[in-house]
């Protein structure tokens, strides 16, 4: 304080503002993806052709995330007009409103809204409403786990738009739900125009003009309740760490649980069943401590001399929800030793160069790629084999549990670190042996003067 009353008064206001932005200018570190920092949305805008009013171009979502998928019911695509354009006609997707279009007459635009909304269109849509990566509604994969299907498409004609390269004005304020917050879009920026490649290879087209969005995905910005758990055992240790309770709610009170189902319900699958009527996509998980739709528990399983074995189970308590394509990333610092993986893909994900502690493990097609919804059937589980580095391998203080564990790019609520499963030490136990054997030679010497 004594440095602020030997400031005039208008020099220790300005420093005290200036304290006091600094501190608001600060971003959460919960804004940050510290396993995928490059992961990014990229919306590429490829004008194909002129109309006599304006254009037709083809829009492309490529999802660059390592692990993060757009899951259903999928993405929402938005943008204001700088002018007065219109949505003549679309291909492979479709605005949720049309607007006000009464100024038309005989061809009515398809949308007249100065922010139009974007949806993909259905699975099935006719061919003659498709183009090439649409109408999967709206969802795409993580272009870690399969670049093949991290990419959506559609097209759209736009009218009282520019007819040249110099008029055209690119659209703003971007905003991308997928399905819900948490992507931020940057300004549209022009770049070199986008060529393509027939299919035989033989000739090379190009767009007319062709601009980006890049959106990047922040959890601070989501805001999402928790969607996962982690719990955790040992084969040293007879306890088994749960997941923290009312990790993603709490059961309401009473015997009408409301928010869950009893896995001994007797009419489950008629609740089941109207709740999926009702709720397409809201969850309806099974009542459990921890109220998560996934749980992931991580098993260590056997020492061996030079080896160590882990098993990992992921259980689906959602009724209403089967996982496809779903992923787990796993940070470890033993991943570098990782030797063999049983039933699951593997990648190694290095988002510091030389640092490989993280993983993206996944089904294999056709066998465990799709986590089926709550019930017998609604877990997979594999085995991972890993080396010991004699310089950094322990049980002890937790070593042997995950540091941070992701399901379909969620991060999961781990148990808290005092509660891990503890190693026995063996100094103790050899201690309180040592001390029963004398005090039972010390009470056999007592009986034994004592009846001489």
């Amino acid at each position: 304080m004594e440095f602020f009353r030997s400031l005039p008064r208008f020099t220790a206001t300005a420093v005290l503002l200036v304290f006091l932005l600094s501190c608001f200018s600060f971003k959460s570190t919960d804004a940050f993806d510290p396993l995928d920092p490059n992961g990014n949305i990229t919306i590429k805008w490829d004008v194909i052709s002129w109309t006599p009013d304006g254009y037709v171009a083809v829009v492309t979502m490529f999802n660059f995330q390592q692990y993060r998928h757009i899951q259903a019911p999928g993405w929402t695509l938005g943008w204001t007009w700088a002018k007065k354009e219109v949505i003549w006609n679309m291909m492979g997707a479709q605005t949720t409103e049309q607007g006000d279009c009464s100024k038309f007459k005989g061809n009515i635009p398809h949308c007249c809204k100065k922010d139009p909304t974007i949806v993909d269109l259905l699975p099935g849509t006719p061919y003659n409403q498709q183009i090439a990566n649409c109408c999967k509604g709206g969802v795409i994969n993580s272009w870690g786990q399969d670049t093949a299907t991290a990419v959506s498409s559609f097209q759209v004609s736009v009218g009282a738009a520019g007819t040249t390269n110099k008029t055209v004005r690119v659209p703003k304020n971007f905003t991308l739900k997928a399905p819900g917050p948490g992507y931020t879009c940057g300004p549209a920026k022009i770049v070199k125009p986008t060529k393509f490649v027939t299919q035989d290879g033989r000739r090379v087209t190009q767009a007319m003009m062709t601009w980006n969005v890049t959106c990047t995905y922040s959890q601070f910005l989501a805001q999402k309740t928790p969607t996962c758990c982690v719990s955790i055992s040992s084969f040293y240790n007879d306890t088994i760490v749960p997941c923290p309770t009312c990790t993603c709610g709490c059961q309401k009170n009473g015997t009408q649980h409301g928010n869950c189902v009893d896995q001994d319900e007797p009419h489950l699958a008629s609740v089941v069943s109207d709740h999926g009527k009702k709720n397409t996509y809201a969850p309806l998980v099974q009542c459990t401590n921890h109220m998560c739709p996934i749980r992931i528990h991580w098993h260590v399983k056997l020492n061996y001399k030079e080896y160590w074995r882990v098993k990992v189970t992921i259980t689906n308590f959602n009724y209403n929800m089967n996982y496809t394509q779903w992923n787990l990333v796993v940070q470890h610092p033993n991943f570098d030793n990782l030797t063999q993986l049983f039933s699951f893909n593997y990648k190694s994900l290095t988002p510091y160069g030389a640092i490989n502690d993280t993983a993206m493990l996944w089904g294999m097609k056709f066998y465990n790629d799709l986590l089926m919804q709550a019930g017998p059937l609604g877990n997979v589980q594999s085995e991972l084999l890993f080396r010991k580095d004699l310089s950094t391998f322990t049980f002890d203080k937790g070593w042997a549990f995950p540091r941070r564990v992701y399901f379909n790019g969620d991060n999961c609520v781990m148990p808290p670190p005092d509660s891990y499963p503890y190693m026995p030490n063996v100094g103790t136990v050899w201690k309180v042996s040592s001390l029963k054997l004398v005090v039972t030679l010390m009470l056999s010497t007592a009986f034994f003067f004592a009846s001489i």
